[in-house]
């Protein structure tokens, strides 16, 4: 199993993409992906169709204003979707898009300063073109680093995140297929505990299972990064449990593993009703989206780092706080849809 041809074309994406200027970037996009692409991404832009489309709404505007803007990657890797719909190979990566912040950005304030946008990224290749995206991007720690933090304190640590402990997280070259499974399995392990959102045992008794002690969660911008089982069980998982019900079924999108590096995504992944305490908020009774990338990285038969985005404004925005409006008193890009 050799997914050579689409990381490279995954590769060369970036490089075209990397190097254009915002004149450019419309050019970058159409040459890689086909005219009718789906791409998905976090609340104000949600999904875009067509390759020009997503070169004008999305990349034009960021790169005006992180000028310089450089790719640092941490992860990439690719395998076959577990999921049979939508199928297919898919292509994923993330770290971080730094540029100096000099031009407003979705009414964020900039800074001069040198700035960073967490992301992650999924890329569906058939045909040799990308044909589906999905983009999730880390708005909230952009803003709290421009001075504009639109969120109370965090049960968690907020920080720039670095990439896996390892250092080898690029997975350029072939890996040994059931080492990827290995990955998977676990994570589905671990995906079934979470689904019970009650599993009967002490919590960190049920985390165990499948996580490493000394794991390391990096949460988003809002809630925040934790360490340890004891400290992840106090700082997110027990508060964030306690804050819904209601809890839907997982469903994902894609899934894929290779080597000791796993992912998944959904749009949404799940649904739930908060009933009060998440991010300081009263409950609402409203049930709330949760669109999810989650990547992980295993060691030996557990997991030891998780990297998690969470379109939070998505998500407050549907419980009828727009945190961006809020905040920046801005517009929804044109022609993007909810």
């Amino acid at each position: 199993m050799s997914f050579q041809t689409q990381k490279r074309l995954v590769l060369d994406y970036y490089k075209a993409l990397d190097a254009a200027a915002p004149s450019e970037v419309v050019s970058a996009v159409t040459e890689y992906c086909v005219e009718e692409t789906l791409w998905r991404g976090f609340h104000p832009f949600n999904e875009i169709r067509g390759a020009k489309e997503v070169a004008v709404r999305f990349w034009q505007p960021l790169k005006q204003s992180l000028t310089g803007m450089q790719r640092r990657l941490d992860i990439f890797f690719a395998g076959d979707n577990v999921y049979s719909d939508p199928g297919g190979v898919w292509v994923c990566s993330m770290g971080h898009l730094m540029g100096l912040f000099d031009m407003p950005w979705l009414g964020i304030r900039p800074t001069g300063k040198l700035t960073f946008l967490r992301y992650s990224a999924f890329h569906k290749i058939e045909d040799g073109k990308i044909t589906e995206t999905a983009m999730y991007f880390d708005i909230p720690h952009l803003m709290m680093q421009a001075g504009q933090n639109p969120f109370p304190p965090e049960t968690g640590a907020n920080l720039v995140q670095p990439g896996p402990l390892m250092h080898n997280g690029l997975l350029f070259g072939d890996h040994d297929p059931a080492e990827g499974q290995k990955t998977l399995d676990v994570i589905d392990q671990m995906a079934r505990d979470l689904g019970q959102w009650d599993s009967g045992m002490p919590l960190e008794e049920e985390l165990r299972r499948t996580w490493h002690e000394d794991m390391l969660w990096w949460g988003p911008a809002g809630i925040g990064a934790t360490y340890t089982i004891p400290r992840y069980a106090d700082q997110h998982s027990r508060p964030f449990r306690a804050s819904f019900s209601e809890r839907s079924k997982t469903k994902h999108l894609c899934r894929i593993g290779e080597g000791q590096y796993g992912a998944f995504f959904g749009w949404p992944n799940f649904v739930a009703t908060p009933r009060g305490g998440f991010m300081g908020m009263p409950a609402t009774g409203k049930p709330g989206e949760f669109r999810v990338i989650d990547l992980y990285r295993r060691e030996g038969d557990k997991l030891k780092e998780n990297w998690i985005f969470i379109d939070l404004l998505h998500f407050w925005k549907g419980q009828g706080v727009d945190i961006l409006e809020r905040t920046t008193e801005i517009e929804t890009p044109s022609g993007a849809t909810s």
